[in-house]
């Protein structure tokens, strides 16, 4: 089927969709390899945002609504893959994933929300076996470095082992870069639904939550404070392990168990060494708990929208965005006791300007490097869909390293 366009951009005038066209623009042009468009409910908004990125006034500009099902079935009929940053997606996804799903047009999303998804994936695996339509949820820092990171280990232990890790440690050695507006509407929605229907938060803490049918082993818990002898660091736990963590466990079962039905996974920050670093993570698990507590009540919630946090559309001003960065840690050990290590890092801060070029190359990778046939319709994970292809164009072109520590 022959599509007017590579991409469309849906909610290219919010905060981060504005840093994809940017990025676009600015890597690609709009005359160049890639074909792509601009969409969203305003047409002066979008011409706007071309203006300020400096795009060509040729770039074309896409009217449509994310409550508006017969617009949204004509605008993704035109594109072989559609990014939204339309967000939270448990709010407004619904209507735009399922026209992807029917149509045979490939979708990447920002998504951290896995109540949403576990629900998705039963109802989006159906029509998009049928269609063709590549789903592939988080595809910015939630969850790409860490799902590619255990990706990359894993291949490369496969080549010196001869055999799989049969458990990894994901480790967040470096962050720099405050959390995006969509993150935080994002939490607070999924917080007011498990108030509604408090059988998700059993969704929230089960790392199994998105490979239905299967169920691995314990694994371990994340809320404590623990000293890692093989990081050399006291540890504390990683805000965004509930999602990166399941997502992890789904690309492991997308792939068929390649590391074993029996995988561990363990994802949480560093704080240090010594004293220093055992009161650091000791203090985390204190100020984790007391904001778990505190947001788990309604009046609260509801202040912060108000008042405290950054708000959908909102964000760091281009220093800070790039003067960011993070690094990554992952430490697996095989089933014989052979150990190997992978540093992953970006060179912008994680939830914008490093999340807006890996959704990118994400959208890139599935329209230029993975054929159907290897890779068929369905509800993908970044690493099972994608894999070391999307690994070696974040290289090349997003500012991610994927190096082995030695």
């Amino acid at each position: 089927m022959t599509r007017r366009f590579d991409i469309i951009i849906f909610g290219a005038t919010g905060f981060t969709g504005r840093l994809v066209a940017e990025y676009l623009n600015t890597t690609y042009g709009v005359a160049g390899s890639v074909a792509w468009a601009m969409a969203g409910r305003s047409r002066d908004k979008l011409a706007r945002v071309r203006d300020e990125i400096g795009a060509d006034a040729a770039l074309p500009l896409l009217v449509a609504d994310a409550s508006d099902p017969a617009a949204l079935a004509d605008l993704v009929a035109q594109a072989k893959v559609i990014i939204t940053t339309v967000g939270p997606y448990q709010m407004y996804g619904e209507p735009l994933v399922e026209a992807c799903a029917k149509a045979g047009t490939d979708y990447v999303d920002l998504c951290g929300e896995p109540a949403w998804m576990a629900k998705m994936i039963g109802v989006l695996q159906p029509p998009a076996s049928r269609s063709g339509a590549r789903i592939v949820f988080s595809c910015g820092f939630d969850s790409i470095p860490f799902d590619l990171g255990v990706v990359f280990l894993q291949e490369e232990a496969t080549r010196r082992f001869g055999m799989p890790l049969s458990s990894v440690r994901g480790r967040v050695r470096k962050i720099k870069g405050g959390p995006s507006g969509g993150t935080v509407a994002s939490l607070l929605e999924t917080l007011e639904a498990i108030s509604r229907d408090p059988s998700l938060a059993r969704t929230m803490v089960d790392p199994f939550a998105l490979t239905p049918g299967f169920r691995g082993p314990k694994q371990p818990e994340g809320e404590s404070a623990k000293y890692d002898e093989l990081a050399k660091s006291w540890t504390g736990p990683f805000i965004m392990a509930a999602i990166n963590t399941k997502n992890v466990h789904r690309t492991n079962a997308l792939r068929n168990h390649p590391w074993g039905r029996d995988f561990l996974y363990d994802e949480r920050m560093m704080t240090g060494d010594g004293p220093v670093g055992q009161r650091r993570a000791k203090n985390m698990v204190l100020a984790t708990r007391a904001q778990n507590i505190a947001l788990g009540f309604g009046p609260t919630r509801g202040l912060l929208r108000r008042f405290a946090l950054p708000k959908p559309g909102e964000g760091p001003n281009q220093h800070q965005r790039e003067t960011g960065r993070f690094e990554l840690l992952f430490i697996g050990q095989t089933s014989k006791g052979d150990t190997l290590r992978a540093v992953v890092t970006g060179d912008r801060d994680p939830g914008y300007g490093s999340t807006s070029k890996m959704i990118a190359e994400s959208a890139l990778c599935l329209v230029n490097d993975v054929n159907r046939t290897q890779t068929p319709g369905g509800v993908w994970t970044a690493g099972a869909a994608m894999g070391m292809a999307l690994v070696r164009r974040l290289q090349a072109n997003a500012g991610l390293t994927f190096t082995i520590d030695r």
